[in-house]
């Protein structure tokens, strides 16, 4: 009998994703498998289920619905944030950019979180809006997998 995905399951496979727009966002198909253990948070919840009960050598597409595999869009996740904050933290000469992505600190000092700047307050104004959902928070995803090895 073939190996089968449970968790803490360590995994050698091909895999794919791709956005809304059918774009891929990560693909391993053309190069080195990647390596990964289920539970350890290198993949989304909803697409390491997905996996669960696989036998290796599988291999599958899956369309996921809007928002299953990084959540909802979270209005509260949009925030506003003084341009001083940026200057302090960072480079205080940088121009930032509707688009750029900015990494900040965590309070405690611990690896940060990056927010996408949306909004610049107007000139004189020391403020922006930066939106810190998942930029894939909302959006239906395909994923796409070959399970190579399971252990």
């Amino acid at each position: 009998m073939l190996p089968t995905v449970r968790p803490g399951s360590f995994l050698t496979l091909h895999y794919r994703l791709s956005g809304p727009d059918g774009a891929d966002l990560v693909n391993t198909f053309a190069d080195k498998p990647a390596t990964l253990s289920i539970g350890a948070g290198e993949l989304a919840p909803a697409i390491e289920a997905r996996l669960l009960g696989l036998q290796e050598g599988a291999h599958m597409r899956v369309e996921l619905a809007p928002g299953e595999a990084f959540g909802p869009r979270n209005p509260e996740l949009l925030q506003r944030v003084a341009l001083s904050v940026l200057r302090e933290h960072g480079d205080p000469d940088e121009c930032y950019r509707v688009g750029d992505v900015v990494q900040f600190p965590a309070p405690d000092g611990r690896p940060g979180f990056a927010g996408v700047l949306r909004e610049l307050g107007p000139t004189g104004e020391d403020w922006a809006v930066f939106d810190f959902n998942h930029p894939l928070a909302g959006q239906p995803v395909a994923f796409e997998v070959k399970l190579i090895g399971v252990l």
